[in-house]
């Protein structure tokens, strides 16, 4: 394989940020508008922040579970063509903005969206539906039973965290769950009919960037959020008390982002019990993962090497430590079951020269950020001229500002010089700046964040590790995709040969 042929461009743009009418990005047609600019502006990857549902403060990376699908994403429109929904149900879906997702206005009146059209379904479903269903859940069984009572327990107690509920529920009494069972049969069936509208609408989507020339890349946190089907389903993987409260949690020391740290709250793994296993959970969890997208990058790779363990009671993420991880023995049993995996690494922040051995015993590539270049000489690995092929260069992540609130509030002036000195291009605004050092590098992958290619300011930025609410919000409007401008980056990614033209 040639090195034109490896190398590739994407844009980093997750599902709740398309352009649409309900208050919310989702699978309908306005994601294949967005889909055909991409393709249109030679793009050949998508990347998206984890898929799952998510709870308190919206993260995608603090999930509902490690296996379902954000039900926030399925399309209303779908449903109305389904004759699930009324036109006249969506009206008040369309009183939100276009521009940033009010997620707790959205989400109560989608989830009584979901929950009409499944009372439509129940009392009308043709047998095709039905059969189709019935072989979703036979086939996702493995997830698919904890969570769907894991989500019917939650709503019984008021969406308080599994730890919080009645303690036969939250202990899994056998004789307890199996009475449950019965009596919520109804919210079990609602749960897993969402899932199943869920991955057969994100099937559509996928095979339509596929017959676009776009794979799909998604991305896995390493973690899993304590209140999640996983941890009360499987309490012995991870370092719980008695009653199923955190003993450690997880998070990484003072760096860039944070003076204190990041204290994320996620339980740490119990590695002896894994191990017992063969890392049994793993290998499903990455199974599944890739029955909804083409390539994972696995967020914070360095935990697989070590964890930063900080004591439940601590309220920041100064005083913990550095506990070791199984990873050659996990990724050894992983390649093992499922063989070689076209998995990414999330090596940013402090990295090892130990983190980077793991990382390049299994041929995994590495990231780099182009706005962390700037603030040394020139060995700085992040400047372009130090990558390797094996690497994928992102201009900033969605931990990031834009590029040009980096610009604006980040940087100073002497800086700003280094820049413009570096690339050489004074007359371009920073974002081009960036974007060309990207896709122009060695790199085989270069990925941009959309807002970055549209030049948006710190407004638009999607993240601010550290503050619980008001992220994850930002959306792209369908007028901020013109053609003339794809028709740029289309000449942008032919130039730098990340461009696969279809031969005659």
């Amino acid at each position: 394989m040639t090195l034109r042929e490896n190398r590739r461009s994407g844009v980093l743009l997750h599902p709740t940020s398309f352009p649409g009418p309900y208050g919310i990005g989702e699978l309908g047609e306005h994601a294949r508008t967005t889909l055909d600019w991409i393709a249109s502006a030679g793009f050949r990857l998508w990347q998206v922040l984890p898929l799952g549902p998510t709870s308190y403060g919206d993260s995608p990376y603090a999930c509902l579970s490690a296996f379902a699908g954000n039900p926030m994403l399925i399309s209303m429109d779908r449903l109305v063509e389904d004759d699930l929904l009324a036109k006249e149900d969506l009206v008040e879906l369309k009183e939100f903005s276009n521009d940033i997702v009010d997620f707790g206005g959205v989400i109560p009146l989608k989830r009584q969206l979901l929950e009409k059209a499944f009372a439509v379904w129940s009392g009308n479903s043709d047998p095709a539906s039905r059969k189709g269903f019935e072989s979703f859940c036979a086939e996702k069984a493995i997830w698919l039973d904890d969570y769907a009572l894991f989500m019917a327990l939650k709503y019984k107690h008021e969406q308080r965290p599994w730890n919080e509920w009645s303690p036969e529920f939250r202990d899994r009494d056998p004789n307890a769950l199996e009475l449950i069972r019965s009596e919520l049969a109804d919210s079990i069936e609602r749960e897993k009919w969402i899932q199943y509208i869920f991955f057969d609408q994100w099937c559509d989507i996928r095979l339509y960037a596929e017959s676009l020339g776009i794979q799909v890349f998604g991305d896995m946190p390493i973690f899993v959020a304590f209140d999640s089907a996983e941890v009360w389903a499987e309490r012995e993987l991870f370092h719980l008390d008695d009653e199923g409260n955190p003993l450690v949690v997880a998070g990484v020391p003072p760096d860039y982002f944070s003076e204190t740290g990041q204290r994320w709250g996620n339980p740490l793994y119990n590695w002896a019990e894994h191990k017992k296993q063969k890392f049994a959970w793993w290998i499903s969890r990455i199974r599944a993962a890739l029955d909804l997208v083409d390539m994972i990058r696995i967020d914070h790779f360095r935990g697989f090497h070590a964890c930063w363990e900080i004591p439940a009671e601590e309220k920041t993420a100064i005083n913990g430590q550095w506990v070791e991880s199984p990873g050659y023995e996990l990724f050894e049993q992983v390649r093992s079951e499922l063989g070689e995996l076209p998995l990414i690494a999330e090596d940013l922040g402090v990295i090892t020269e130990d983190v980077d051995k793991l990382r390049e015993s299994f041929g995994l590539p590495g990231m780099r950020v182009l706005q962390f270049a700037f603030s040394d000489d020139a060995s700085n690995a992040f400047l372009p001229h130090n990558y390797s092929n094996n690497t994928i260069v992102y201009t900033g992540t969605h931990d990031n500002n834009t590029t040009e609130g980096w610009w604006e509030e980040e940087i100073d002036e002497a800086t700003r010089e280094t820049v413009y000195q570096y690339a050489g291009q004074p007359q371009k605004a920073p974002h081009e700046v960036l974007m060309r050092l990207a896709i122009g590098s060695v790199a085989d992958t270069a990925i941009i964040p959309l807002q970055d290619i549209l030049g948006l300011g710190s407004v638009a930025k999607m993240n601010k590790p550290s503050i619980e609410s008001g992220n994850w919000t930002w959306r792209v409007r369908l007028d901020q995709l013109y053609p003339d401008h794809a028709e740029y980056l289309r000449d942008l990614n032919k130039i730098y040969g990340r461009l696969k033209e279809k031969k005659p």
